[in-house]
């Protein structure tokens, strides 16, 4: 009787145990951003040595390479604004900022779409943490304007942390915003930051994707990130705290990505590596009921299972640092992305127990 009791108990504290664990399971996480990097392009890299650093967070880390960008637009600006927001961009629950260019001085996302536009930014910054974007295009200035001190909506979650939403801005080259942001992160630690890199972009629209010059761009990139786990490794406070998430507006065809219906467009990664993640797993495997593996397709959002997103991202980065879902997101809302599934561990573990004691 005792016995049975005792290890009733057990698996109860191991519940409450679980539970508190995986409530938050990083401390900082790193949303980053390569612009224009098609599936087919990095696959041809990965393992050969030229870009060890996005081969070990691969590697290390959960990931698909089968990954969707938004279904309708496969453009860079609309394509951010889905992955701060977890929005789609057309339709009532979209966004709806369709443009890519810079955007007009005082426009905001708020104003484009007739109501407030919440973000990751403002999850985080209402919640006490600090925030960042680091970005090597001048049309992410629709972030800064959008979440500034002005724009910014009123913090109603516990302490008043202001309308400002995004504690430091900068838009540079590449190597600058890594420099400054390596900078600030030894020093003066942000909680959630979102890094774009646009180098690959540049390449595929002057030389063509998958040119050499285009291969090039992306050593380039596997360069700031190895500097970026430099950081992490080297950092007691960073290591096995942090998280990497990795993925991408688009990819990329000749010498453009316009169109939505072209799989090299569409087609994109989708990497989580450090804290909270699997090592060496796929997205899809772990996902089986919430989300769908979508071969060469291009499922719209009415589908019931989804593929992986680029807009998983942001709701996803929040269940890392155990906060909710961005109001008003419709993608991974019910932050249901798991890597992996802490259900399946405490089910596995406290089956070890029940079998124990049999």
């Amino acid at each position: 009787m005792f016995g049975r009791i005792s290890y009733v108990c057990a698996a109860v504290v191991l519940i409450a145990f679980t539970a508190s664990v995986f409530a938050g399971q990083a401390q900082y996480v790193i949303e980053i951003s390569v612009d224009g990097l098609g599936s087919s392009y990095l696959s041809s890299l990965l393992g050969n040595g030229q870009i060890p650093s996005l081969s070990r967070i691969q590697s290390q880390g959960v990931s698909t390479l089968n990954a969707r960008d938004d279904y309708d637009i496969t453009v860079t600006l609309p394509n951010h604004v889905t992955m701060v927001t977890a929005r789609p961009v057309m339709g009532t629950l979209g966004h709806n900022w369709v443009e890519n260019s810079d955007p007009e001085e005082g426009q905001t996302l708020h104003n484009n779409k007739g109501e407030y536009v919440a973000g990751v930014f403002d999850v985080a910054h209402d919640n006490g943490l600090r925030t960042a974007m680091y970005a090597t295009k001048s049309k992410f200035s629709l972030f800064t304007t959008s979440y500034n001190a002005v724009n910014g909506a009123a913090d109603t979650t516990g302490v008043d942390n202001g309308r400002n939403k995004i504690d430091t801005y900068l838009c540079d080259d590449s190597q600058s915003i890594t420099d400054s942001f390596i900078s600030e992160m030894s020093s003066n630690l942000f909680n959630y930051s979102f890094i774009h890199y646009g180098d690959c972009d540049a390449a595929g629209h002057a030389y063509g994707w998958g040119s050499e010059e285009y291969n090039n761009a992306l050593i380039a990139v596997d360069g700031y990130l190895r500097q970026i786990l430099t950081l992490i490794d080297n950092s007691s406070v960073l290591r096995g705290r942090t998280a990497i998430i990795l993925t991408v507006d688009h990819g990329g065809c000749d010498y453009d990505h316009s169109d939505p219906t072209l799989p090299l467009n569409y087609t994109i990664p989708f990497i989580v590596w450090g804290a909270g993640a699997a090592e060496n797993e796929d997205l899809y495997a772990l996902n089986p009921n919430s989300r769908l593996d979508p071969g060469t397709g291009h499922p719209s959002y009415d589908e019931s299972l989804q593929p992986v997103r680029n807009g998983d991202g942001a709701n996803l980065a929040l269940e890392l640092l155990g906060l909710g879902a961005i109001p008003g997101s419709s993608i991974n809302y019910m932050q249901d992305l798991v890597i992996p599934e802490p259900a399946s561990v405490l089910l596995l573990a406290i089956g070890g127990i029940m079998l124990r004691r049999r």
